[in-house]
């Protein structure tokens, strides 16, 4: 996606779903062109794998299962517990169905998921280590 030359598409759509894009572009300061493609991505992610969806946050866009946590946390325990669906649905407290719809996006864009997991441990080694200085400092 991010090294693929982009293509001009024409796209004929209602005014006031015109009007709502262009509102939202400028709220989210994002081109009406790069939203729309983003929400095209996305319908067309969330077509593909039921129960995914996609939200903001401080750590920026991800996907996320629709009744639960985002799929990079799922997958995170899903590889804690050796790959095991039933053992990754019992820990979170989900349905097997929901793991299942977590993996199969893993399966389709590992390469985004692993990138999550693996900012999501640095950023919490880097504020264990802040932590402990911080720690060294009260304790002398």
């Amino acid at each position: 996606m991010c090294c693929v030359m982009a293509q001009t598409f024409t796209l004929r759509m209602r005014q006031d779903t015109r009007a709502a894009l262009e509102r939202q572009a400028e709220k989210t300061r994002v081109p009406k062109t790069a939203l729309a493609e983003r929400y095209v991505e996305e319908g067309l992610r969330m077509d593909a794998h039921p129960g995914i969806v996609f939200r903001d946050g401080p750590a920026g866009r991800r996907a996320g299962l629709a009744s639960g946590p985002d799929v990079w946390e799922v997958i995170m325990v899903f590889l804690d517990e050796g790959r095991s669906v039933e053992g990754t649905a019992e820990n979170l407290e989900l349905s097997v169905r929901l793991v299942n719809a977590a993996v199969g996006y893993y399966a389709d864009f590992r390469e985004e998921i692993d990138d999550r997991i693996e900012s999501n441990r640095k950023a919490a080694e880097e504020a264990e280590a802040a932590w402990r200085r911080r720690q060294a400092l009260v304790s002398d």
